[in-house]
């Protein structure tokens, strides 16, 4: 009978691992909204501060960089690509991630920018070790 019942145990647990591992879908997922701004998997060991002081990271492909930390500013183009870095953080308008941090970064038209941190895939905002702006 324990045999049976740790067997049990044993097959429930790879099915509820392998169903949640299926319901993660891709790593380019789009967030679903504030409860899940940043994907799972996307806030990967790679995200980091570097030796050069800048987050290196993953983001929203497609973001936008603002004027100001403020959605209300001018857009000053996107970040096409799905991994860039961010030289610095600031304090700015709230988002969709929860709290008010945003990263300045050159966009790829060449322009600076402030993405919103909702769009940039860090576990923890501000991420550590990156000067404040």
């Amino acid at each position: 009978m324990i045999v049976r019942r740790k067997l049990s145990v044993a097959l429930a647990t790879a099915a509820l691992a392998t169903g949640l591992l299926t319901a993660a879908g891709p790593a380019s997922a789009k967030p679903a909204g504030p409860a899940s701004a940043k994907p799972a998997g996307q806030a990967a060991a790679e995200c980091g501060v570097r030796s050069d002081g800048k987050l290196w990271c993953g983001n929203r492909a497609g973001a936008k960089g603002y004027e100001h930390r403020s959605y209300s500013s001018a857009v000053r183009g996107p970040l096409n690509t799905s991994f860039s870095w961010f030289a610095c953080w600031g304090p700015g308008d709230y988002h969709g991630g929860g709290n008010n941090i945003w990263y300045w970064t050159q966009l790829d038209n060449g322009q600076w920018g402030n993405v919103p941190a909702v769009d940039v895939y860090t576990s923890v905002d501000p991420a550590p070790g990156l000067r404040q702006c």
